[in-house]
C-alpha cells in the first residue's frame, strides 16, 4: 500500500494585524489633556492682547493717574503759572464748602430713592413677563426700549415734560382734578428733586426687569408646582421659593446698580443741571460745575473721592460674588 504522508493539522500562524493610525485632531491632544504652553504660544497672546491693552493704558489709566494728581496741586485754568503742589488743600476746600452737605444729602437721596422704587417695580415686571400671554414679545420690547437711550436724552425728554407752561405731566394732572394750577416742578426747589427721580425711576426699572426676568426663567416650573399642591399661596411662594432662589442675582444687581446710579449725572443735568440753587446737585454733578469753573484741582479731589466711595461698593460687590462660588462649590 502506498504510504500515506502524515500531515499536521493546528492552528495556522495568523497575520500580523497592522494598527491604523488614528489622525490627530487639530484641536488638541487625542487624551483631552491641555496643549503645552510654549513662548511662542505666549508671544502670539501677548500679540493679540497688545492693542487692547494699549488702548485701555492711554485712554483710560494715563487720564486716571495723570488726573489724579491735579487733586495734590493748584491746577486752575484761569493761572496755570502756578502748578505748585499743595497736599491735601483741595480736599480741605471739598469739605469746607458750604454746598458740600446739601451735595452729600442729595447723592444719598438720590441713590436709595432710586433704588427702592426701581427693584420694586422692575421684579413686579419681571414676574408679569414671566407668564405666557399673547404678544408678551412686544411688552418686552416695550418695557426694555428705555435702556437704549441715552440718559442725558431723557433727562431733556423729562425737562419738556415737567414743564410748568406746557409740559404734558402738569396737563395731566389737572385734568385728573389733582392740581388746580400748573406747578414749576424744576423751579421749586423741594420739588425738582421728586422730578429727578420720578425719571430716574422710568429709566432704571428696564434694567432690574431684564435682570431679574433672565433669573426667573432659571427657576424649574416643579418647584411652583409642588408649592401649589402643599397650598402655598402666591405670597408665600415670592417670599419662600423665588426670592431664595434668584437672591443671589438680586444682590449683584442691587450691588451694581447702586454704583451706576452714584456715578451717574447725566439724567440731571439734562433736565435741571443741578438747580435750583444747587438742590439737585449730586456729587458727580458737581464735580462737573467745578470743572467748568475751571478749578481742576478741586474737581480731582472731589474725582477721588468719587471713586473712594465706588470702591467701597466693589468690595461689597467682590464678597457677593464670593459667595455665590462658595455656594455652587
Amino acid at each position: 500500500m502506498p504510504a500515506t504522508s502524515a500531515t499536521t493539522t493546528g492552528p495556522k500562524p495568523s497575520r500580523p494585524v497592522r494598527k491604523q493610525a488614528v489622525p490627530r485632531s487639530r484641536s488638541g491632544p487625542r487624551d483631552g489633556r491641555k496643549r503645552e504652553f510654549t513662548t511662542r504660544r505666549g508671544l502670539l497672546i501677548a500679540a493679540f492682547m497688545a492693542p487692547a491693552a494699549i488702548f485701555v493704558a492711554v485712554f483710560t489709566y494715563y487720564p486716571m493717574i495723570a488726573g489724579s494728581q491735579m487733586a495734590f496741586r493748584h491746577w486752575d485754568l484761569n493761572d496755570l503759572t502756578d502748578t505748585s503742589w499743595v497736599g491735601l488743600r483741595n480736599f480741605q476746600e471739598v469739605f469746607s464748602d458750604p454746598n458740600w452737605g446739601t451735595v452729600l444729602g442729595n447723592t444719598g437721596l438720590w441713590v436709595i430713592g432710586s433704588i427702592v422704587p426701581q427693584l420694586v417695580i422692575g421684579f413686579a415686571l419681571a414676574l408679569w413677563l414671566r407668564r405666557r400671554f399673547r404678544f408678551r414679545g412686544v411688552y418686552q420690547a416695550l418695557v426694555f426700549f428705555p435702556w437704549a437711550i441715552s440718559g442725558f436724552l431723557i433727562g431733556i425728554l423729562f425737562r419738556w415734560m415737567f414743564n410748568s407752561e406746557f409740559g404734558v405731566v402738569n396737563d395731566l394732572l389737572q385734568k385728573a382734578g389733582l392740581i388746580d394750577e400748573p406747578v414749576a416742578w424744576l423751579a421749586d426747589p423741594h420739588k425738582a428733586m421728586i422730578a429727578v427721580l420720578i425719571a430716574n425711576t422710568w429709566y432704571g426699572v428696564t434694567f432690574f426687569a431684564i435682570m431679574l426676568l433672565a433669573a426667573l426663567q432659571s427657576v424649574p416650573d416643579e418647584l411652583y408646582e409642588a408649592a401649589a399642591l402643599d397650598g402655598a399661596g402666591k405670597v408665600r411662594t415670592l417670599f419662600q421659593i423665588t426670592i431664595p432662589y434668584i437672591r443671589v442675582t438680586l444682590v449683584l444687581t442691587v450691588l451694581l446698580r447702586v454704583i451706576w446710579i452714584f456715578n451717574f449725572p447725566d439724567l440731571i443735568f439734562g433736565m435741571t443741571g443741578g438747580g435750583p440753587n444747587n438742590e439737585t446737585h449730586i456729587v458727580t454733578t458737581w464735580m462737573i460745575k467745578i470743572t467748568q469753573q475751571g478749578d481742576y484741582g478741586k474737581a480731582s479731589a472731589l474725582g477721588l473721592l468719587v471713586v473712594a466711595g465706588l470702591l467701597l461698593f466693589t468690595v461689597f460687590f467682590l464678597l457677593a460674588t464670593r459667595e455665590k462660588r462658595e455656594v455652587r462649590s
